[in-house]
């Protein structure tokens, strides 16, 4: 089976003609963590001692708050999971973070923000595998 942790250049493409003018974008990220976090080829942020794949990926929330913040974005929810009610049984996961962002534009500026990029290695470190599905709004039941 496949892992995914970062974007490819093709599938950011399409996020971007798919969501550009389309508003708010909220990114539905399923999370499996490392048992222990890999900082190789990360040593310049790689902490002292040896951490879980949980624990590096706080690092890169606590990180990027303040860039996630300056670009009007917010963390939605963020809680811990396993198996899915409906659907397959082989794939897990330790945690669902949504996270809502202005706009597309907002997004990739947020993404290049040397504050966020500075904590990004924590995420590569923490993560075994992921899934992020972005999606703007139909319509407002409230």
């Amino acid at each position: 089976m496949s892992k995914y942790i970062d974007a490819n250049q093709e599938a950011g493409k399409r996020f971007y003609q798919n969501f550009y003018d389309k508003g708010k974008v909220v990114m539905l990220n399923l999370l499996r963590f490392r048992k222990i976090a890999d900082y190789t080829s990360l040593e310049r942020i790689k902490p002292i001692d040896e951490i879980s794949g949980e624990e590096a990926y706080q690092l890169y929330l606590t990180g990027i708050l303040p860039a996630l913040e300056k670009a009007g974005s917010q963390i939605i929810y963020y809680g811990k999971s396993k198996n899915f009610l409906i659907g397959p049984d082989l794939e897990v996961w330790d945690a669902v973070l949504l996270m809502e962002h202005v706009s597309v534009s907002k997004f990739m500026e947020f993404a290049q923000q040397e504050e966020y990029l500075k904590f990004a290695g924590h995420r590569t470190a923490a993560l075994e595998d992921s899934r992020l599905l972005p999606s703007h709004g139909i319509k407002n039941y409230t």
